[in-house]
């Protein structure tokens, strides 16, 4: 990542950067390899799906890899540094449908730490767009 003269940095890089390891988390590849999932996720994840549910790290890692893919597509991605290691990220998830899974649309945030030169994703949070 790009550092400006005080060590802050780049903040169209960083925006770029967060996006890629998004769509890496929403991508298929990445949901079925346990050790690509659990390099991206920090040890204290957890997440409010869209679903209603609250998952773990543990839930995550046990879970994903063996979940039904479905296609995504992120649109209106924003980043914003809140202070030199942690990054909020927003934007709108649209999910193709699948089989007898619907397609949907949600608004997604997440909450990014770097640590040891890595981002990893502390928190995430799906929240469904009605209508």
């Amino acid at each position: 990542m790009d550092r400006t003269a005080d060590g802050v940095q780049d903040s169209t890089a960083l925006a770029a950067h967060l996006q890629a390891l998004e769509a890496a988390l929403q991508s298929q590849a990445v949901r079925a390899d346990s050790a690509r999932l659990a390099a991206l996720l920090a040890d204290e994840f957890f997440e409010f799906g869209s679903s209603g549910n609250v998952w773990t790290r543990a839930a995550t890692l046990a879970d994903l890899p063996d979940d039904v893919f479905c296609p995504r597509g992120i649109e209106d991605f924003q980043a914003q540094l809140l202070a030199e290691d942690v990054a909020l990220v927003t934007y709108r998830l649209q999910r193709l449908a699948v089989g007898a899974l619907p397609a949907s649309a949600s608004l997604r945030s997440s909450l990014w730490k770097r640590r040891d030169g890595r981002w990893q994703m502390a928190f995430h949070q799906g929240t469904p767009i009605v209508g």
